[in-house]
Order: structure tokens, then sequence, then C-alpha cells
């Protein structure tokens, strides 16, 4: 079983910078990726930033250069917390921003309850 709390988020001018972050608890030595995805007013859902359990990012091209995904683990309290550290934010990036990880458990992947990020002036 993982635990997945999203942080962060709220509303920006554009040419801003937020940090959302997502607290992972539970079986985390599960996890082999950690994604952030983001579904915008449209209902469209796009997968705009994901890391490798070795530290390998991937970007949508929409993000690249802008955002930026890491991680952090902490065995002593057995919490994994990936974060987006988003850049030069356009009102275009005005989404519902959830961050999912990838397991060995049965049940495979995990949400978190999502974060709203707004860009406007």
């Amino acid at each position: 079983q993982v635990q997945l709390v999203q942080s962060g988020g709220g509303l920006v001018q554009p040419g801003g910078s937020l940090t959302l972050s997502c607290a992972v608890s539970g079986n985390i030595a599960s996890i082999t990726a950690m994604d952030w995805i983001r579904r915008s007013a449209g209902n469209q859902r796009d997968l705009i930033a994901h890391i490798s359990s070795t530290g390998t990012t991937d970007y949508a091209e929409s993000v690249k250069g802008r955002f930026t995904i890491s991680r952090h683990s902490d065995y002593a309290k057995n919490t994994n917390t990936v974060y987006l550290q988003m850049n030069n934010l356009k009102p275009e990036d005005t989404a519902l921003y959830y961050c999912k990880v990838l397991t060995t458990t049965r049940r495979g992947e995990y949400w978190g309850q999502g974060t709203q990020v707004t860009v406007s002036a």
C-alpha cells in the first residue's frame, strides 16, 4: 500500500514560479517511477514530467526547459517525495496537477489527490 499527499499549487501571475510536492509513504521500496500529470479545462490528461528509479527524467515538450522534476528519498522516515519546480509559468499551464507513482505492487499505480494551479494576471 502506498499513500500520496500533494501540496503546493495556487494562483500565480504569468512568468511566476511554483513548486508542487507529493509526499509518498508506505511501501516506497515498490516504487519504480514517479510522474506529474495535469488535466486542463478541456479534461485532457497530459503526462508532463517523469522520473525513473534511477533518476532519469523526461518532459513533455510544452514544459521542457521550464519545469523540473526531482525526488528525495528519506529511508529513515520511509518516505519518498517528488517535486515539480515550475518556472516561467504561462496561462496555458493552468490545470489540475496530479502526482502518480508506478509500483511493483499488484495495484500498479497510485495517484495523489490533485492540486490546482492557476496562472493568471
